[in-house]
Formats: C-alpha cells, structure tokens, sequence
C-alpha cells in the first residue's frame, strides 16, 4: 500500500463516538479492543440509527403501500445506494445484500454448480483459490467440487507471509472456472496483489471473487478499477452491524447466473406449474432481508465516508509501522506474516516463544486488551508456518500508538507470568 497525503485523523474525537471504548472491564482496566479484524466496534451514529429505525419506520419492505412500509423501503434500498457508492459499483442494482461475507460466497459457489453451460463449474473443470484463504473461502469451494466433480487447487505462501505467484501460469490454466482469493489477508494482514491474478484469470476466461472483508473497512476501494467479477464483504468489520453483508457483482454475471435461495421477493411470477424470477438484486434476496441491519449499514457508510478512506488507510499505515517495530523488539515474540508495512493492514499475528496462545490471550484480557487467539478461521495458513495458533492484535480507525504501547507491556507481563 502506498503512503497518503490525507490529514492526520482527530483519533480522540474519533474515539467519543464509540461508547464502548470508554468502559473498564475487570473492575479498573480500560478497554484496549485490538480484535477489530473479528468484528470492529459501531460509532453512535449507527447505534443511533438502529434505534431510530425500530422506533419510527419499522415496517417490511417493497410489499407495503402505508406509510411505515414506504418508509422502511427507502431507507434499505437508500442503504443500497450508498454501499453501491461507497465501492464505486457502476449500479445499485449490482449490490445484493447478504447476512454476511460467508453467505455471499457461499451464494456464488452454489449458482455456479447450478448455472448454465459456459458459467457452469463441472467435472474436469478448476477452482483456484490460496493457502491463506479464511475458511469461509475454502469450504464452499471443497463442497461444489464434491458436488461436481471439479479440482481444487491453490497457491502457497511464501516464508514471510506473500503469495507465492511464481506458479501463476502453471495454477490458473484453461481448466480454471473461478478464482476465488483474499483481498487482504485476516491472519497475515497481507494485502495481496490480486491485478496480477484477476489478469491472468480472465486471460484463460475464469471468473474472479475477491474475499474483501478485511479491506473494505480499512482501505479506499473501487469494484471497477480492482477488475474482478464478484467482491464480497461485511458490515460487522466496517462498523456496521452484524447480520448484513455484501455480494458485488458485474450485472451481466447477476442477471445471467441463477438464484441462490427461493421465496418472497426474489419472484417474478409464480404459477402452481412454475416460477419465474425478478431482475438482480433482489433475484438473490429471498424473503424479508435485513433491513435494520441494511440502515445500520448505511449509516456506517456514512461515518467510513465522512471520515475519508484515505485518512483511515494512512493513520493504520502509520499504526502498523509503529506495531511492527515495537513486537520486534520483543524478545521471543514471532510475527507470522510480512515484518514490513508494505502492502500490509494492521491486523498483526504472532506468537510468543514457549507460551500457549491462549495463554497469552488470558493475561492480555486481564489486563484489558482485547485479541484473538486461535487459527482465525485460516487454519491451513496456520498450519503452514508450523504453529498451532496465534495470537492476533488488530487495529482501526481508533486505535493508538498509546494501545499498542500497552500490547507491548502486556506481552512483558505475560513472560513474567509464563516465563
């Protein structure tokens, strides 16, 4: 990632808007939430637009003619709007709204064993996807080969947490259907080079999916100038609420590929002989959507965007080098990724010589800092660096230096306990 001429984010005014981030937890301890790549905390703005929504315009929505049922609609399809703008989508209409980024991929995987011939994935035919994919980028990719007798294949990473793409033309070949990969690693924090795969990819006329959970809420993004075909995120990670995720995809692909799920909504016309489907987006929205869960979502948007992108990306840049420099003088610490701030997110993984990650994790909470420990839904990633887990401090909009300070004497108070 390259460095940026934004201002500097107000990271204290930043941090009033986040209610949470002033509690105290075991009685005394301030808060330092550093497990932001598990799911990010939400700004008043969004709390208060929940709570606005349920008291003033509850309703279901595109069915209705009353009032509350007009007001609902414009609110979810006005949260369309702004997502659609957010990434740079040519149309709103090819923003399909799902519970989460699992769900969005899981949708694509399943059209595709469904699909006509020429988008259809069947015996003989390739799926690509990485070696650090989330498990939510593999399985359904295990389960539409089992279902069609397609191969998966992948690509390795490399010692320090890259993709190891001199196998590009050997892996993606005229056999591909689809490559599926991360944007932005959750476990290394790698944000991978994916021009170079979508190139080759649509070079030998495979389609491309980009895992985008990890970038979307920390890196300016447009669907058009990335190239793939399908970008799938969630609105948990990007100060939204849960349940709501997103599906992009090119609208020839929507309109062309079958529906995932079937019922109301999502129907053109239903006879007791057969059904016919509505236009994308809502071809892929079966039943009553998440429709607080979409205005939630809008309103984080919202918040992302006032903000600036930009100035987020940089003040997280900045976080990342001074995180890096400061574990490396940790002894027995073991960052598992790139060492460098190049083409990389704060989202940090590592491990601690001698020391169970659990245990690790245990002090830190009891000292008030947040992390994950585990494999991260990536175990394959895990297992390749010969580990059984890690422990991942993660970092956004408003986190500070003075956190990560406090990560480092948490790591000195774990080898006191431990050592």
């Amino acid at each position: 990632m390259s460095t940026t001429t934004a201002a500097p984010l107000d990271v204290e005014t930043i941090r009033k808007d986040f209610p949470i981030l002033s509690r105290l937890v075991h009685g005394d301890r301030p808060l330092v939430y550093l497990d932001n790549a598990a799911t990010s905390q939400k700004p008043r703005q969004v709390l208060d637009a929940l709570v606005e929504y349920y008291e003033k315009h509850n309703a279901n929505v595109h069915r209705g003619i009353h009032t509350l049922a007009e007001e609902a609609t414009a609110l979810y399809e006005g949260a369309r709007d702004k997502v659609a703008g957010f990434i740079g989508a040519p149309s709103r209409d090819e923003v399909v709204f799902t519970k989460n980024s699992s769900e969005a991929m899981n949708l694509v995987a399943r059209v595709l064993g469904d699909a006509d011939p020429g988008y259809r994935v069947g015996p003989g035919d390739e799926i690509v996807i990485t070696e650090m994919e989330h498990h939510s980028n593999i399985v359904p990719w295990h389960q539409l080969a089992e279902r069609t007798g397609a191969t998966v294949r992948w690509f390795r990473i490399t010692d320090d947490g890259r993709l190891d793409l001199s196998t590009l033309d050997s892996v993606i070949t005229e056999r591909t259907k689809i490559v599926s990969m991360v944007h932005v690693s959750n476990l290394l924090g790698t944000i991978n080079p994916v021009e170079r795969v979508i190139a080759r990819a649509h070079e030998v006329g495979a389609l491309v999916l980009l895992d985008a959970s990890q970038s979307v809420p920390h890196l300016p993004l447009n669907v058009v100038e990335l190239g793939a075909d399908f970008v799938a995120f969630t609105g948990h990670k990007m100060l939204g609420p849960t349940g709501i995720g997103v599906l992009w995809g090119r609208h020839q692909l929507l309109n062309e590929l079958p529906p995932f799920l079937g019922g109301g909504e999502m129907i053109e016309l239903v006879t007791m002989e057969r059904s016919t489907f509505a236009a994308p987006p809502h071809k892929f929205e079966a039943g009553t959507p998440p429709i607080a869960e979409a205005v939630g979502l809008g309103a984080a948007v919202d918040y992302l965007t006032g903000v600036g992108m930009p100035a987020i990306a940089a003040h997280e840049h900045a976080l990342t080098e001074y995180v890096l420099a400061a574990l490396a003088e940790v002894p027995g610490v073991r960052i598992i990724g790139p060492p460098t701030a190049q083409d990389r997110v704060a989202e940090v993984s590592f491990s601690v010589e001698g020391i169970h990650p659990h245990d690790v994790g245990q002090v830190l909470d009891e000292l008030g800092i947040a992390v994950r420990v585990g494999h991260h839904c990536a175990r394959p990633a895990v297992v390749r660096y010969g580990i059984p887990a890690t422990t991942r401090a993660s970092f956004y909009l408003y986190n500070t230096p003075a956190e990560a300070d406090a990560l480092v004497a948490g790591l000195a108070q774990v080898k006191k306990v431990f050592g």
